[in-house]
């Protein structure tokens, strides 16, 4: 026996327990007991092993075979870049593809080991290992603010035994976060009249990163240009001390402010991230300004030919608080001498005197413009100076000025759909005529699309300062002009040569959020198989926004009664089906929902959406019945029928054949009616019975319906055939139509059922043809009847010859038959031929003795029919003779008719 001496305990060498033995070792043959503190014996033919616990004697003997010990990994410790990966970390922006760890391990028999990496089916996988060596690679983005660990199984294997341990790795964070302004966009209202220093409003903005490149500081883009001051860590906007907001000057202001991060280090650098918004502040106005006066200064010329009470010029002006403007009044201070005029609401100055009786060649006016508040009384109040010349000399076309000096471009950038009204301020022009008087008289207008400005004023004397006002706002559409370009035209009006001049106004428009998403299309239709899975996209609708910028993203939402089983994509517009959505065409084939699409302000467009469902073969032909009976009437088919759930064809079409018959060439079945007849040659029970030597009436089938579906399903039933010969049934009607009745108890009802309501209806017919005869003809009236007692008639029994006539038909006893009428067509002339007898009745039964005459009586409308005698009794004289003188105007019918119901027995008297 050769002695192994004791393994070294791997837990002395690396840190680690010692490895366990595969489990069934002991007594397997396929390993040994591993401990530490064991020695090991055993013999090269493993006939013997001896374990020696020390402390503790112990001798055992087992019979196994050469132990294999499990392969185990190296535990490193933090901070090792090889292992087991325990207590790894990595940084989120470490490149894809690099080389990141390296799984370390060994075999305690140095068998060679492979290394091996899993995830959980429902993570990504977002490393690989090489098997051989161990080293582990990215193969997948990371990113921390969205996955912060990564948990995996790593395993290492020496071809028979396979040890996994379960791993966390960390992902530490990198710099790769900008920071994002939330709620905008900003806009604010503020009052004119707001103090310095006061806070006005707030912007937020936050950074997923931690640490310093998660903290946000604020600060503004330009700060030397604006009257505005930003907190650094909370982000409040204020109004710098000393500064003021005016809203004739700024109507609004524009505030460039950045949110940045503390930095940090991404891809090896350190960077600073940030982000910026806009803020807009619109001024709000207050009345704090006085009146202005537009177009000044104010020239005007008087020619010698002018008239008294003409027009010279007319002033302008307005109220200087823009928002809620005042009215305001005009007059003259001093200046005129009794020669002008001004109207007090129109500003028109006049001239009062013939331009003779003026001694001087100018005047000084002075106009004061006074506004009268909402209460009526005045308020702030303006004055400017109006020169008035005489002049007759014209050498000079209009011009005009910018604050430069000549210029004839003029450029400016306004928002679109301004208030009506508004003033366009960022013009700065003059018109000036240097010649005097009427030859300095011009009229402006504006060159270009119509209705949009209009000129203020539109008639100059001299010089004017030209105001340019919002006549349309509508038309100034962003959507439909970027620039707007006109020709501003100044023309001289009296005189001859006509002088004028021109000046380009190019006015670039800025975007707002005045227009609603519109769909391509106000309804959608989409088709779907009713076996598409759950989420399965069924079509993408499209909305479109004119508008630039954050009011041109459009969101979208459905809802409907048949949205239920929908979704859509709030930004791409996709509609798919839900999560668990299930469809079946055969419950509903059709739905409709609406489709909305909003964007940021609320403003929405609607679209209807047609969702139909493809059907798919998914159901089975059914047979009313696994075993059907059938009875078949040589020469007649029976038919056989299933049903196919399916909601369209073909996959709803059934095909039938016989897949099995004993014998098989008894019948033939067609494939699209399912009617099973026999075949050709079989034409009588005699054929069958060659066929079939045993005498057996009644078959089996089984037969088959088959749709025509893709793929196609089919169903079999057991057919049992009972045949039967057409004599048979022949012999007895009523034994054929049970026969044929068989399998449809429900026929046989229907056909009773409508034989009694043929004869109900012929007996109501009948009775209303009688009815409405009778009381049309207006001759036969109800008469009185006598009715004696009649002698009771002998005993006797039913004769053959009764039952015979009691066969024939009922109704050829009662026709009445009229005599064929006379020569002479005289209704009136009873005697001209003899009535007809009433039908004799049959003889009594020889077998009975006769004990009287039998009286035989059938009812009628007015009385009784009863069998004729052998000689009947002549009509009462008197009776014809009454009637012939009272009533002349009786047809033959009614007296032939009467007179057969006075024939009665001899031993009866007439009713009448």
């Amino acid at each position: 026996m050769v002695r192994v001496p004791d393994r070294p305990s791997p837990a002395g060498a690396h840190g680690r327990r010692w490895p366990r033995a595969p489990v069934g070792a002991l007594g397997s043959g396929t390993g040994a007991l591993a401990c530490p503190r064991v020695g090991q014996t055993r013999d090269h033919a493993g006939a013997e092993l001896s374990l020696r616990v020390f402390g503790c004697p112990l001798f055992c003997v087992l019979f196994l075979a050469q132990a294999n010990f499990a392969p185990y990994f190296f535990d490193n410790g933090v901070g090792s870049t090889n292992g087991n990966m325990a207590l790894f970390s990595l940084p989120e922006d470490t490149p894809v593809g690099s080389h990141v760890y390296t799984l370390n391990g060994t075999d305690p028999e140095g068998d060679p080991i492979s290394y091996h990496i899993s995830f959980d089916p429902s993570a990504r996988s977002v490393f690989s290992v090489d098997p051989n060596f161990g080293n582990i690679t990215l193969i997948e983005e990371l990113d921390r603010e969205r996955e912060d660990e990564i948990e995996a199984i790593v395993s290492i294997s020496d071809g028979l035994n396979l040890v996994a341990e379960k791993v966390t790795i960390l992902v530490t964070d990198a710099n790769d976060e900008a920071p994002r302004f939330i709620q905008e966009p900003y806009i604010v209202q503020v009052p004119e009249d707001t103090p310095a220093g006061s806070s006005i409003a707030k912007v937020r903005a936050v950074d997923r990163d931690t640490g310093s490149g998660g903290s946000v500081t604020y600060f503004l883009k330009n700060p030397h240009s604006t009257k505005f001051s930003v907190d650094r860590h909370s982000g409040v906007l204020r109004l710098q001390a000393g500064a003021t907001l005016d809203y004739e000057k700024a109507p609004a202001h524009f505030i460039a402010v950045v949110a940045k991060d503390g930095g940090g280090r991404l891809r090896g650098a350190s960077v600073v991230l940030s982000a910026t918004t806009t803020v807009t502040v619109n001024v709000e106005d207050v009345q704090d300004m006085a009146p202005v006066f537009v177009g000044t200064p104010y020239y005007g010329y008087v020619y010698e030919d002018t008239l008294p009470g003409s027009e010279v010029l007319t002033v302008v002006a307005m109220d200087g608080d823009r928002g809620k403007p005042n009215r305001v009044l005009y007059s003259l201070v001093n200046g005129s001498d009794g020669a002008f005029e001004i109207n007090e609401t129109s500003g028109a100055i006049s001239i009062t005197q013939s331009p003779a009786q003026l001694r001087r060649e100018a005047y000084e006016l002075h106009v004061q413009v006074t506004e009268v508040s909402s209460a009526g009384t005045p308020a702030a109040q303006a004055m400017a100076p109006v020169t008035i010349r005489i002049v007759d000399l014209n050498n000079h076309p209009p011009t005009f000025y910018g604050e430069s000096g000549p210029q004839n471009r003029f450029e400016l950038s306004m928002y679109e759909h301004p208030p009506q009204g508004e003033i366009l301020r960022g013009l700065k022009i003059t018109v000036n005529d240097s010649d005097q008087g009427a030859n300095a008289k011009f009229n402006l207008r504006l060159v270009g699309p119509g209705g949009i400005f209009r000129v203020v004023p539109q008639t100059v004397l001299n010089e004017a300062q030209v105001t340019i006002i919002v006549e349309n706002s509508a038309t100034i559409d962003f959507e439909k002009f970027k620039v707007l370009t006109f020709k501003l035209l100044a023309i001289e009006v009296n005189t001859p040569e006509k002088f004028s001049s021109t000046a380009d106004i190019v006015i670039q428009l800025l975007d707002t959020n005045d227009n609603v998403p519109k769909f391509t299309s106000h309804y959608y239709i989409a088709r779907i198989p009713e076996n598409a899975p759950g989420g399965s996209n069924v079509l993408a609708v499209t909305a479109v926004d004119p508008d630039t910028g954050p009011w041109g993203e459009v969101k979208y939402s459905i809802y409907g009664s048949g949205a239920d089983l929908f979704l859509i994509h709030p930004s791409s517009g996709i509609i798919y089906t839900q999560p668990w959505a299930s469809l079946d065409a055969e419950d509903t084939a059709r739905y409709n929902f609406y489709v909305k699409a909003e964007d940021m302000e609320g403003r929405y467009s609607l679209a209807e959406v047609f969702v139909t469902l493809l059907d798919v073969n998914d159901h089975y032909p059914q047979f009313g019945k696994s075993v059907q009976e059938k009875t078949m009437v040589l020469g007649t088919p029976v038919k056989i029928e299933a049903t196919d759930q399916d909601a369209e064809e073909p996959n709803n079409l059934v095909d039938y054949s016989i897949i099995h018959a004993e014998p098989a060439n008894v019948f033939d079945i067609d494939m699209h009616t399912g009617e099973i007849r026999l075949k050709n040659s079989i034409r009588s029970l005699d054929a069958l019975h060659n066929i079939t030597p045993s005498g057996d009436h009644t078959w089996s089938l089984e037969v088959q319906a088959k749709d025509r579906g893709s793929p196609s399903f089919s169903t079999t039933a057991l057919l049992k055939i009972d045949v039967v010969d057409t004599e048979m049934l022949s012999r007895n009607p009523m034994a054929a139509f049970l026969m044929q009745t068989k399998d449809n108890p429900m026929k046989a009802v229907g056909v009773l059922a409508g034989i009694m309501a043929i004869i109900v209806a012929i007996t109501v017919l009948i009775s209303t043809a009688t009815f409405w005869r009778n009381k049309k003809s207006n001759k036969v009236l109800p008469v009185r009847r006598v009715l004696r007692k009649r002698p009771s008639p002998a005993p006797r029994t039913a004769g053959v010859k009764w039952l015979k006539f009691r066969r024939t038909k009922a109704a050829d006893r009662f026709v009445l038959r009229e005599d064929p009428p006379n020569e002479n067509c005289n209704n009136n002339s009873l005697g001209s031929a003899p009535p007809p007898k009433v039908p004799a009745p049959p003889p009594p039964p020889s077998t009975a003795p006769s004990m009287g005459p039998a009286h035989w009586m059938v009812p009628t409308v007015s009385g009784s029919l009863a069998p004729q005698q052998l000689h009947p009794s002549p009509k009462p004289k008197a009776l014809a003779e009454h009637e012939a003188a009272g009533r002349p105007v009786q047809s033959a019918l009614v007296s032939e008719l009467r007179q057969k119901f006075e024939k009665k027995n001899v031993h009866n008297e007439a009713y009448f």
